[in-house]
């Protein structure tokens, strides 16, 4: 896919699962069962998917995955699987390396959006990943990650995110921002404080990038939102906004946890939308 300068390019970061409860919060097991069938300790899979967007003077990258700083004992927890993807595999299969990233978009700061942003050196001290990428993150966010609330901190590691601004190399943006004449990033709320999502458009094309407001393509309709979110009638409203705007553009979306998924076109049919037509990019 091109849109604008940009080609566009999906990176698979890593598999991991999340408890099928928490991820479809009122949502009855007999339903979202069937979509995404749970083990036998109630965990569905689903996986870290990025975007790479590249121009002839850019490469930015949107998320970073989880990486590889969790102790055994979470990515145990979590199910942390990178036998057959990884951020570093996907680069390369494009002829690009870490250093060669220009920019690197957070949607939130969350420990599976984040990790790879940083990772431990041979002296196992955090190191950046992307050494000389301007990392961007809304400015609410970071306060809310600075100080998050007792229900959410344990999605938040500093580690993952304070060598950043350490080494100077955190640009804070502030409500929806255009990034440049093709990228615009737009803060939502449900989810956590000023997430943001990316919307890259032209005058023939736009994809958006949905981060955690629609995870995964079993959370288009309405009320299917995640036990995790912090606000979940913010997210309601969220859902009920976007939805109607991706439906009437025919807007295409990425969908950055589901890994049967990747992107697709969403319709309506009377108060609800389902997936359309699905693809990769």
């Amino acid at each position: 896919m091109f849109i604008g300068d940009y080609k566009i390019h999906s990176i698979q970061a890593g598999l991991f699962k999340l408890d099928g409860g928490s991820m479809f919060g009122v949502v009855p097991k007999v339903l979202w069962n069937r979509t995404n069938p749970a083990d036998d300790t109630n965990r569905i899979e689903m996986c870290t998917r990025v975007l790479l967007l590249e121009s002839k003077d850019k490469k930015i990258l949107i998320d970073t995955g989880i990486g590889y700083k969790m102790s055994e004992k979470l990515n145990k927890i979590y199910g942390v699987d990178y036998s057959e993807f990884t951020l570093e595999k996907g680069l390369a299969k494009l002829n690009i390396t870490p250093d060669e990233i220009t920019d690197v978009i957070f949607t939130h700061l969350h420990f599976d959006h984040a990790g790879g942003a940083v990772h431990f050196n041979e002296d196992r001290i955090p190191a950046l990943t992307f050494k000389n990428a301007l990392h961007v993150v809304q400015g609410k966010h970071l306060d809310w990650a600075l100080n998050p609330s007792d229900r959410d901190k344990a999605s938040f590691f500093p580690v993952n995110y304070q060598p950043v601004i350490d080494a100077k190399q955190l640009k804070i943006v502030n409500d929806e921002y255009k990034f440049d004449d093709y990228i615009t990033l737009l803060p939502v709320n449900g989810h956590t404080r000023s997430m943001q999502m990316v919307k890259v458009s032209d005058e023939k094309e736009t994809l958006i990038y949905l981060a955690d407001l629609i995870p995964m393509a079993s959370h288009i309709p309405l009320p299917y939102i995640m036990g995790y979110d912090l606000f979940p009638l913010v997210t309601l409203e969220e859902k009920r906004k976007y939805l109607k705007e991706i439906y009437v553009n025919n807007y295409t979306v990425f969908f950055e946890h589901d890994p049967y998924v990747e992107a697709g076109k969403i319709s309506q049919y009377e108060d609800a939308y389902f997936l359309k037509d699905k693809f990769n990019i």
